[in-house]
């Protein structure tokens, strides 16, 4: 049973697109693709194909979860514990450092990188926790072997500098994050089920998902490391991508209200103009929330050299592109899905297909508007689709003319006379 929906579903979907755009059968007039982008004519057909977003999607999600079971993540010290020892850069390199490291304390450092360029360049050492012996033992072989210089120009050990997180503190921060994470689901999931109906909210709360999991399986994958920093910022892409969603929910709402009393579109092709129509919004909100971010990785990690910036900001760069990429192409073909399997959706398809055939106009009988509220140029279609059984008023007949039967003799008016007078006085 649900294989044969699902294949009369697909079957009078892709009818529906194959079928013109305009009713009178005429086509939309050729553009470039800056003034559709612009216009938002609907000449971009995103949910028509959707098989191909589902399979795109699919792939990506998919590539993720592999990663995230295979690779897992790397977590900064605040999650697992451990030491990290600090100097100038000066002279010394990533590879020379890590050297030292190993030959001192006899195994590798878990990262050695370059934070912040320029003079206040520092090279970073992260390790597992370490006791005050070894990293006493740490700092003096750094100092011997780079001679990092103080404020005042002169080699100082106080340049190196160390910290420490013990496993205790890491996992009450791990387990801060989740909570976090859990309640901000939660409360997402509560407002948009409150604020939209079924199938919009099914769509809206996948959506969050997808990007939950997509965003950490790019960390997985790169490798980047995750910190609480990373939380915070994944948190705020989330709202950043519901709130894209809304933006064309709301559109597909306005477009859609009242859908079946007109027969110009079918459903899927009003969620497609909806998208079509908030393609330049999504494009400029993203666009407007990328560059401060991007400001943000230059100032953390060309200028500063503040590590924590540097974390917030990568995860929303990579939210904000997952984020517009779902709304358009994944939450609205997924309602449109969700909603073609109902009976409504079905019914008023087919009535707008048939409405397409050629004749089917002259064939079928004009019937009243269904609302006051219908906009004119549905006036015609909601007439071509009046039941054909609809009674219409006869025409009042006229009295038929009292006409004499052939052969019979003209029967004179009572109260009249013969007219007198000669019969041929006009003959001369």
């Amino acid at each position: 049973m649900a294989d044969s929906t699902d294949a009369q579903a697909t079957e009078i979907t892709q009818a529906s697109m194959e079928a013109p755009a305009l009713t009178d059968g005429s086509r939309l007039p050729h553009h470039n693709f800056f003034s559709r982008l612009y216009t938002g004519t609907g000449a971009f057909e995103v949910v028509g194909r959707r098989r191909l977003w589902y399979g795109i999607s699919g792939v990506i999600v998919a590539i993720a979860i592999v990663s995230i079971v295979l690779r897992g993540f790397t977590f900064g010290i605040d999650f697992k514990g451990g030491t990290t020892v600090s100097l100038p850069r000066g002279d010394a390199t990533v590879a020379a450092v890590s050297d030292v490291f190993r030959k001192t304390l006899g195994v590798d450092p878990d990262a050695v990188v370059v934070v912040g360029s320029g003079s206040a360049a520092t090279i970073q050492i992260r390790s597992e926790p370490l006791d005050n012996t070894q990293t006493s033992k740490l700092r003096d072989a750094l100092f011997d072997a780079f001679q990092p210089k103080g404020n005042d120009g002169k080699p100082s050990k106080q340049a190196i500098s160390d910290s420490a997180v013990s496993e205790t503190w890491g996992g009450q921060i791990t387990d801060k994050a989740l909570i976090a994470l859990a309640v901000f689901v939660a409360l997402v999931s509560l407002y948009i089920t409150v604020r939209y109906e079924r199938y919009m909210a099914i769509s809206a709360l996948t959506t969050m998902c997808f990007d939950l999991a997509v965003t950490a399986g790019i960390y997985s994958l790169v490798g980047f490391e995750v910190t609480p920093a990373t939380i915070i910022g994944w948190l705020t892409i989330l709202g950043f991508s519901l709130y894209d969603t809304v933006i064309v929910f709301d559109k597909v709402e306005e477009n859609t209200h009242g859908f079946q009393h007109t027969a110009r579109r079918t459903f899927a092709e009003q969620a497609n103009l909806a998208i079509n129509q908030t393609f330049m919004r999504s494009i400029n909100t993203s666009l407007i929330s990328v560059l401060p971010v991007l400001a943000l990785m230059v100032v953390a990690v060309w200028l500063l050299g503040v590590g924590t910036l540097k974390d917030l900001a990568l995860v929303q760069l990579v939210g904000i592109l997952v984020g517009t990429y779902s709304s358009i192409f994944f939450a609205t073909p997924l309602l449109v899905t969700l909603r073609e399997r109902t009976e409504l959706v079905r019914t008023h398809t087919r009535r707008v297909i048939k409405r397409r055939r050629p004749g089917a106009q002259s064939e079928e009988p004009a019937a009243p508007a269904e609302g006051a509220g219908a906009a004119e140029e549905d006036k015609g279609a909601e007439a071509a689709d009046a039941p054909a059984g609809a009674a219409t008023p006869a025409k009042p007949a006229k009295p038929a003319p009292n006409k004499p039967a052939p052969g019979a003799r003209p029967v004179r008016p009572t109260g009249t006379r013969r007219p007198t007078g000669k019969r041929n006085a006009g003959r001369r």
